[in-house]
């Protein structure tokens, strides 16, 4: 297990390279540059415009440009955020933390709906019950996050006044870190909600039919035909191994959930890596943008090693050499 993570781990080295040079790539591609997106050209003579594009080394060779970037990545240095007058570092290091909290709110969600729909569907197939989950699964599947997201703001947020529409903390919350974590917690409720409606459809799903499937295999109906009590045949026979992918999903989707942030975060008016991602975009600050990426990227392949190493360790069948 040691040399297989050790190796994917090195593996991850050649490819992260290459997602640097697409995203630098990308990134001056875009039209205009950071300096356009800090003043406004119309209103500045060209002849600052072009000395400030030396000196900031705009009109170096693109390879030179990426090697300094890279090699500052590489030190921990992501440049300067212009639109926030402030080290990407350090301005990441602010909204990252809402994020994760996001994120993390976002997966407990996600599993404790599941399981418990997915093992109540799965127990009571093709009744009233197993229907109704069906049904609002369907309706998960088919509505798009975005509106699900303005439909939760305003049954939740305007029409009942149960959690706020927006933000991360209240103003006036209390000073103790409890009063301040369910403040926090009544924030993201909603927005963790919608991040993973469509992660909840999906697991609800396949738990519901893996477990139909299970159910009908001769090492059950061996078990049943024992005598064995039926809870017993369930717990022990079959939702064991129904829950093994599950598990194994739970790298995977920290960074489906990091990328899904970026709507969702915008939507609720989040401060988190999302929001500020498509503020960076528009304003063209081009540090940030890339850094975020770069981020997104990491945990995308970070969260399939971690998938890769949950299969091995909960599924004694696999073996990884």
């Amino acid at each position: 297990m040691l040399t297989y993570t050790l190796r994917r781990l090195v593996g991850m080295i050649p490819l992260l390279f290459l997602i640097s040079i697409v995203v630098f790539s990308l990134a001056k591609m875009m039209p205009g540059d950071a300096l356009t997106g800090r003043i406004d050209p119309t209103n500045v003579k060209p002849e600052y415009l072009a000395e400030m594009r030396e000196k900031l080394g705009y009109n170096d060779p693109i390879h030179v440009q990426y090697l300094r970037w890279i090699s500052g990545v590489l030190q921990g240095d992501f440049g300067e955020s212009f639109i926030h007058k402030m080290p990407v570092s350090q301005l990441m290091g602010h909204r990252l933390s809402n994020t994760i909290f996001l994120a993390l709110l976002s997966l407990l969600i996600t599993y404790a709906i599941a399981f418990a729909a997915g093992i109540y569907a799965g127990r009571k197939s093709y009744t009233l019950g197993d229907n109704l989950v069906m049904a609002l699964n369907y309706i998960a599947y088919a509505v798009p996050s975005f509106f699900a997201a303005i439909v939760a703001i305003y049954i939740f947020a305007i029409l009942l006044g149960w959690v706020p529409a927006s933000g991360t903390i209240s103003v006036g919350a209390g000073d103790d870190w409890l009063s301040s974590f369910l403040d926090r917690l009544k924030h993201a409720i909603l927005p963790a909600f919608c991040l993973g409606l469509v992660q909840t459809a999906q697991y609800t799903q396949f738990l519901r039919n893996d477990i139909i499937e299970s159910s009908r295999k001769d090492y059950v109906r061996t078990a049943r035909a024992k005598g064995t009590r039926e809870n017993l045949v369930y717990n022990r026979h079959i939702l064991r191994n129904s829950l093994i992918p599950i598990v194994t999903f739970l790298g995977i989707d920290i960074g489906v959930l990091l990328s899904g942030a970026v709507v969702t975060e915008r939507i609720f008016v989040y401060p988190g890596v999302g929001s500020l991602f498509i503020d960076s975009i528009s304003n063209r600050d081009y540090s940030v943008v890339m850094t975020i990426t770069m981020m997104l990227s990491v945990m995308t392949l970070v969260g399939n090693l971690i998938a890769d190493l949950l299969y091995g360790i909960v599924d004694p069948r696999i073996r990884l050499e």
